[in-house]
């Protein structure tokens, strides 16, 4: 099995990069083995569609789970369509996040947990605006996606206060036309993945009912 975590830094003793799409390393390791590879994101530094071919690129790394801090919606669905699991909200030393895995302790996500464009114009922290660098008003603060309506449950397991009555939500901030235009191309690239994949699936069933 190979397992790929986002990583701040090369090694077992990084801590887990709360980022997917924007994460400097991964750190490609096998559990039983404790043998691994630390590459560098490539996309970290994109101006758009960084959750899509990051995710892209670990499931051609032949990796089967990811351990991360957040997913956003892009890159979530990427992972899936590829066969590759998430479990989001993973913190702390690389090695301890491992060690944590093996023992049975982390879990499968069942839906992204942040809104996209997540960790745009953000350092490592995984509260300090998400999104808010761009000026988008995706996931600001805990809100989860407040601009894009994420926040039905996308991203609210980091900032639950937020959306249960106890203090009112941020106020949306206009996004800027480069930002919209960056999540239109995400949003376009995505549907043409699902496009090609229920294009196989068809193709596979109708060979099989032959």
């Amino acid at each position: 099995m190979r397992v790929a975590i986002t990583a701040t830094g090369p090694s077992l003793d990084a801590e887990v990069d709360p980022r997917f799409g924007r994460c400097p390393y991964f750190i490609i390791i096998d559990p039983d083995t404790m043998e691994f590879e630390a590459i560098e994101n490539q996309s970290a530094m994109a101006s758009g569609g960084a959750g899509i071919s990051t995710a892209q690129m670990i499931a051609g790394k032949g990796a089967q789970i990811v351990l991360t801090g957040n997913s956003g919606p892009n890159a979530y669905q990427t992972l899936q369509a590829a066969g590759v699991q998430v479990i989001n909200g993973v913190s702390g030393r690389i090695r301890d996040a491992i060690q944590g895995f093996k023992a049975g302790g982390l879990q499968p996500t069942s839906q992204p947990n942040v809104a996209a464009h997540f960790g745009m114009g953000t350092g490592t922290g995984p509260s300090t605006g998400m999104g808010g660098g761009m000026g988008m008003g995706r996931g600001m603060g805990m809100g989860g996606g407040m601009g894009r309506g994420m926040g039905g449950g996308m991203g609210m397991g980091r900032g639950m206060g937020m959306g249960g009555g106890m203090m009112p939500p941020p106020t949306p901030q206009p996004q800027s036309p480069q930002a919209d235009l960056d999540s239109l191309k995400d949003q376009a690239q995505l549907l043409s993945q699902q496009l090609e994949e229920l294009q196989r699936r068809i193709k596979e069933l109708s060979e099989g009912n032959r």
